[in-house]
């Protein structure tokens, strides 16, 4: 296996297209890694620290930010607005025939237009978190107190570092290899790694050995399971009719429609994350609020989120309706069935059109059933060992480590798909 993965990485270094993606895919996570490192003016360090010790909330929205907000960086807001503004668009096109029909019926145009109305709304999206967020950490004397123009100096330099890395994000889509937005939070992740080490290195027990070692069989567990589920698949049998064709038979061939245990990918855990992060840095934004209504509100709202078991249902949730909400969006059976109704293919016992439509969505189903539970269960694996051990850098790593795992893997297969196509 290993001597397979260097004669890839060699196939890859090669081939002067490839290296010129990968190269590029290099640069801009160099570039993100770089914006993530220039803090913005009036940072009390040892008042950060100390906040960041104590704090998962702001840990886990660290992790969207690429260890950014962790240095209070000009991309303190990492990706997140971004992918809270596409969240809010696909459940727009549930409540909007118009928007719905625009993405999935317009084409490829209609998808660029749909992506750039997610591209406009990140922008307010990123005001109101940046907004937000300066006044949180002043409030928390993290930061000096900010005049009316500093302040607005502040939300818009962190603003347009967050509207720098969607680009950022998109450019890697298109002109490097894999998805731009997963490899800068997998960035991050990793490049927080040796801070963590660190950290478990410098708080380390000896009496806490068995439970590291747990966390370690944990660890090799998550990523088996990762990888089985992420390969795993349905062959789903088709088979093409014979046609004749100026004297010529064509046709007849038996192949197979592959349907992915997990459509989805990592895309459910990073949707139910921002979903829950998003409301606790604005309610904890109002909690300091002057008015004891809003105030009574916002603490009612903290006491449900700082509620481990309330929080882990909530997640587990989360992420089991995203997995079918990305599922249903990134496969359309009714289109997968006309398409093979046009092509002469037809699955053996199933009559084309209609049926052929149920019946693809029936596994699909079933399939998204089965890698939903999943994935719930190990979103929850975190949350469930540092209620366990209290220790809070391994359930982040935890959290991580899925999302590492999964787009490491995604990442590997686009290689894959990009040495193929050059072979044939």
């Amino acid at each position: 296996m290993l001597s397979n993965f260097i004669n890839k990485l060699k196939l890859a270094v090669n081939d002067r297209s490839l290296r010129r993606r990968l190269g590029f895919v290099l640069f801009a996570l160099l570039l993100f890694r770089l914006g993530a490192s220039v803090p913005i003016p009036g940072v009390n360090l040892i008042a950060l620290q100390r906040f960041f010790a104590d704090n998962q909330l702001f840990n886990l929205l660290n992790i969207f930010s690429g260890g950014g907000l962790s240095n209070l960086s000009i991309i303190m807001l990492g990706i997140g607005p971004f992918i809270t503004a596409t969240i809010i668009m696909q459940l727009l096109t549930i409540m909007s025939p118009a928007l719905k029909e625009l993405y999935h019926e317009s084409g490829e145009a209609g998808r660029k237009k749909f992506a750039q109305y997610s591209r406009l709304l990140t922008v307010p999206l990123a005001v109101i978190q940046g907004f937000s967020l300066l006044t949180l950490l002043q409030n928390q004397g993290i930061l000096l107190d900010l005049t009316l123009t500093d302040r607005v100096i502040s939300v818009t330099v962190i603003t347009a570092g967050a509207i720098l890395l969607m680009w950022l994000g998109e450019l890697i889509s298109e002109y490097g290899i894999g998805n731009g937005v997963s490899l800068l939070i997998f960035s991050g992740i990793v490049a927080r790694i040796p801070s963590v080490i660190g950290q478990v290195i410098a708080n380390f027990n000896s009496a806490d050995l068995p439970l590291y070692l747990a966390y370690l069989v944990a660890s090799v567990i998550i990523v088996a399971g990762v990888t089985v589920m992420t390969e795993a698949e349905r062959p789903i049998p088709v088979t093409y009719a014979k046609r004749v064709r100026g004297g010529k038979m064509y046709g007849g061939m038996a192949t197979y429609l592959p349907i992915r245990l997990n459509q989805a990918g990592v895309m459910p855990i990073i949707f139910a994350l921002s979903i829950l992060l998003f409301p606790q840095m604005i309610v904890n934004f109002f909690s300091q609020s002057a008015n004891v209504t809003i105030q009574a509100i916002s603490n009612f709202f903290l006491l449900f989120f700082q509620n481990s078991i309330l929080y882990a249902i909530a997640y587990f949730v989360l992420v089991f309706m995203f997995t079918y909400f990305y599922s249903a969006i990134t496969f359309d059976p009714e289109s997968i069935a006309e398409n093979l109704q046009k092509s002469g293919a037809f699955i053996p016992g199933v009559r084309p059109g209609r049926p052929t439509t149920d019946h693809l969505a029936k596994t699909v189903s079933r399939l998204t059933l089965v890698g939903a539970l999943f994935l719930g269960v190990v979103a929850m694996l975190p949350l469930l060992m540092q209620a366990i051990t209290g220790l809070s850098a391994l359930a982040i790593g935890g959290t991580g480590l899925l999302i590492v795992v999964s787009v490491a893997l995604e990442f590997t297969k686009q290689i894959d798909s990009q040495l193929t196509m050059r072979e044939y």
